[in-house]
């Protein structure tokens, strides 16, 4: 049994450790549930149900079940629905904001960022419900006309990580329920109450039961109830976030049945300065980008090249800034950086680090973990990498700050392009043709030009590469993502 919970909602209705299926909290069919445990305290604090593929067939005929009646409700009526989500969660932000501090580790202060930020999704998504209109026009023979109508593919299911969890889920969600389709979710084990909390409000905001529904599950059942959620007859789209290697399997599975899915995977972001660079906009955005959960983001910037000109000077700016960030526990007030998430994060990022020492970096800040309970690591710096190191070949997804020495444009475009993801690329200049060439030439579905900061709900959000493919929010693509084209040919009698 889990402990009471260590911190007091506002409103203690908003604490759901059940599963949410067709409007209903549940129970796992076995009867398991799972611990979830606080990363500031390496602590047991709550627990959860351990679906596992027993309870699939259930949830899935519940949101078919919701979709056959969700998808002739008006645009409009979706549209409101989605503004009272909205406004739901703001009202409630500092209690969702306190839970997902627990799951995650990140600090207070940057739970309530995520929440704003995951707000620009169901406010985005309220106006595109809309605006999704299909076409009209005249055929190449005489005497017909061609119609395309946009319809909702139905059920989806959305497979999402532990990082962004509000984020991730009113991303998909928002997309998803704009379009007409109802959703399954299967929440990361670490994060599962924060997004039964979104499951909550969604119901009080006048969603239909079976329209949202969440399944918990345990890390050892993860891949079992994910494959049988994907293969599914009545799925018809998935949406995953998460490491290259799962996407891969995800895509497989789902080529069984044909499956439309969107994968937003691993990235390996290059972050570029160049000697006419504003250094102190570079470092701005450097600091929030890299330090922001730990490292733990798919855009945050893996690979810090900059120019010989100005290398020094900005690594001794980063490391003075650096230095003044305070460790601790997110309830913690003064906490300007938590943990990382997981045990397992702990041993990659330390591997990271022994790795480029022995290859020949230098270690301007930090390089080891912090001796406190909890999972925890000093926000580390290192000088004068190569691409040899594994941190050069791997997502890092931890508080590492690698820095790379480069000489020209050509040459650190071949090596931000040097890897099979292409997610995200920043860089900053202030040379307009530079801008404009490197626009084109990285390699990346998203580019930060002079800022680090490029994620909105108007932003198509997606990688190339090995990153994946198909786009998340943004005009038109997002909602894309849920919706079949239907095309219909008429013959007029034109003698009337």
């Amino acid at each position: 049994m889990a402990p009471p919970t260590p911190f007091t909602l506002k409103d203690p209705e908003l604490f759901k450790d059940q599963s949410y299926v067709g409007g209903k909290w549940v129970e796992a069919a076995s009867g398991a549930r799972f611990d979830i445990v606080d990363p500031g305290s390496g602590k047991v604090w709550a627990s959860a149900p351990d679906n596992s593929e027993a309870d699939v067939d259930m949830a899935v005929r519940a949101a078919n079940t919701a979709f056959e009646s969700y998808r002739k409700e008006s645009s409009r009526q979706r549209a409101r629905w989605l503004l009272n989500w909205d406004a739901l969660i703001r009202e409630n932000k500092d209690d969702i904001a306190t839970i997902l501090t627990y799951e995650t580790g990140k600090p207070i202060a940057e739970a309530h960022g995520e929440i704003d930020y995951a707000l620009s999704f169901t406010w985005w998504f309220a106006g595109e419900a809309e605006r999704i209109f299909g076409t009209v026009h005249q055929a190449s023979q005489n005497g017909r006309r061609v119609f395309t109508i946009k319809q909702p593919i139905g059920v989806a299911v959305a497979l999402v990580p532990w990082n962004f969890p509000i984020a991730m889920i009113l991303r998909k969600a928002s997309a998803a329920l704009a379009a007409g389709c109802t959703m399954v979710i299967k929440p990361s084990p670490e994060t599962p109450l924060s997004v039964l909390t979104l499951a909550h409000l969604a119901t009080k905001a006048g969603f239909p039961p079976g329209c949202l529904s969440v399944l918990t599950t345990s890390l050892a059942n993860t891949p079992s109830l994910s494959e049988k959620l994907c293969r599914h007859p009545l799925v018809h789209k998935i949406t995953f976030t998460g490491s290259t290697r799962v996407g891969k399997l995800i895509a497989r599975i789902c080529a069984d049945g044909l499956k439309k899915v969107t994968l937003e995977l691993g990235g390996n972001c290059p972050y570029i300065i160049f000697d006419d660079a504003n250094l102190d906009q570079a470092l701005e955005g450097l600091l929030l980008l890299k330090w922001r959960h730990a490292g733990q983001a798919c855009v945050s910037a893996n690979r810090v090249y900059v120019q010989s000109g100005v290398y020094e000077k900005f690594a001794e700016m980063v490391r003075e800034r650096t230095s003044k960030i305070v460790v601790g526990h997110g309830a913690e007030k003064d906490t300007t950086m938590g943990p990382v998430t997981t045990p397992q994060s702990l041993e990659k990022v330390a591997a990271q680090v022994e790795d480029a020492v022995s290859r020949g970096a230098r270690v301007l800040h930090g390089g080891q973990r912090v001796d406190r309970p909890g999972y925890f690591f000093q926000p580390t710096i290192i000088a004068d990498a190569t691409d040899k190191m594994r941190l050069s070949q791997e997502e890092t997804f931890g508080p590492i700050l690698a820095m790379y020495k480069f000489e020209t444009e050509a040459e650190v475009v071949r090596m931000a392009n040097d890897t099979s993801m292409g997610l995200a690329s920043y860089f900053f200049t202030k040379n307009v043709d530079r801008t404009w060439r490197l626009l084109e030439n990285l390699e990346a579905g998203m580019i930060g030009m002079n800022t680090g900061n490029q994620s909105a709900g108007e932003s198509p959000f997606g990688g190339i590469k090995e990153s994946g493919y198909g786009k998340e929010s943004g005009k038109d693509v997002a909602v894309a993502e849920y919706v079949i084209t239907k095309t219909g040919t008429l013959t007029v009698d034109e003698h009337f």
